[in-house]
């Protein structure tokens, strides 16, 4: 039998950074990404009896991560929902090229927190965590053909936003 405590000590090895980046991406709140990431964990360990064996442990840790996630945004006010997201600016100068890249991934990230949450939820988990459709439905707690329909809906919009801000012939996620 496996030891629990260790079994999650590997499990945050491997997947901490992986599951701390996609709270990031939700919340854009650094601190309140790594207590989410831990509280993650706790989790984990707590309900690591209900774990079913059926689903990877890093799928059923990110629908934890996204579940703890989600239950923050709710507490929080609307406007902090919906700040910018991910990049922040480093307090040391950067060289103008790459500047200006961040400031356009910081555009493309804006756009993307403009979306509403299933829309960025979907993007996140597919197009850049790289999640397949079954992955992603699991954490979601969607069947695929939603995650495949919300998928189509958000990435038509989100190219759209792009295509407003001036990114016309960008396929930015795609």
């Amino acid at each position: 039998m496996v030891n629990k405590k260790m079994e999650i000590s590997d499990w945050y090895e491997q997947h901490s950074e992986s599951i701390f980046k996609f709270i990031l991406m939700m919340t854009h709140d650094y601190q309140k990404s790594e207590d989410l990431t831990h509280e993650t964990f706790i989790n984990a360990y707590k309900y690591y009896d209900s774990f079913q064996q059926n689903a990877s442990p890093k799928t059923w840790l990110f629908t934890i991560a996204r579940n703890v996630t989600v239950d923050y945004m709710r507490k929080q006010k609307p406007l902090v929902f919906f700040k910018t997201i991910f990049f922040t600016q480093d307090s040391k100068p950067l060289p103008q090229e790459a500047l200006e890249i961040k400031e356009e991934v910081n555009e493309i990230y804006r756009i993307l927190q403009s979306l509403k949450p299933s829309y960025r939820e979907v993007i996140i988990l597919r197009k850049i965590k790289g999640f397949s459709i079954k992955d992603t439905a699991e954490i979601l707690g969607w069947s695929e053909s939603k995650v495949k329909s919300t998928l189509s809906r958000a990435l038509k919009t989100f190219e759209q936003r792009l295509a407003k801000e001036g990114y016309e012939n960008e396929k930015a996620l795609g």
